[in-house]
């Protein structure tokens, strides 16, 4: 009995520790007054790694050509969902990606808990009151969009998420997928005008 009580809690515990590792940070910026209804092709640029990127044994795996190359296949469907096409030759925008990474340590405590036991006189038995510290790999995805005639930045989403570092293929390419069609949820944003900007400042006087 002491050892159901024990794995359960356990179990508990366990479900706990991780939830807050695992939620994707999403931000994104843009130029005010930009029309992003009048860009209708692309191209793509490969940025690669990004100031501050650490390659480690740990890294690697996910920084591969092979997850670089889903980051771009899940870029493109987003933006043809949207209507625009692929133009290497004159493209209205070109766009590229990047990734970084980070290591954290993340420690928890806990206080004891008590479950029932039986016996000769019965009573309860404490468990837990230590912590549990928790390394975790923090991955940043950066996606920019630029003017193709000058070079100007007019849109950049940005994304955090916990690393799975041993997940199988077919898991990477899902978490790509749901990681990029987030960071364009809300692409193209709506255009900012100085009117706009007028309003706001009226309201929050």
């Amino acid at each position: 009995m002491m050892t159901m009580y024990r794995v359960l809690i356990g179990f508990a515990i366990a479900a706990l520790l991780p939830a807050a590792a695992t939620a994707q940070k999403v931000r994104y910026d843009f130029l005010p007054e930009t029309d992003f209804s009048r860009f209708k092709t692309y191209a793509l640029r490969d940025s690669g790694s990004r100031e501050g990127q650490t390659v480690t044994e740990t890294t690697t795996l996910y920084d591969s050509p092979l997850i670089k190359q889903r980051t771009y296949d899940a870029i493109e469907a987003q933006l043809q969902a949207r209507g625009m096409t692929r133009d290497d030759n004159h493209p209205d925008v070109v766009v590229s990606a990047g990734r970084s990474f980070k290591t954290e340590y993340a420690s928890y405590g806990y206080t004891p808990m008590y479950y029932p036991y039986w016996g000769w006189y019965g009573g309860y038995y404490p468990y837990g009151g230590s912590t549990y510290t928790e390394e975790i790999t923090i991955g940043t995805l950066t996606i920019d969009l630029a003017d193709a005639t000058n070079g100007r930045l007019l849109w950049r989403g940005h994304s955090e998420k916990t690393v799975h570092e041993t997940s199988k293929p077919e898991k990477r390419i899902k978490r790509v997928n749901k990681e990029v069609a987030k960071i364009f949820r809300d692409f193209p944003p709506d255009r900012i005008t100085s009117d706009d900007d007028d309003d706001d400042d009226d309201d929050e006087r």
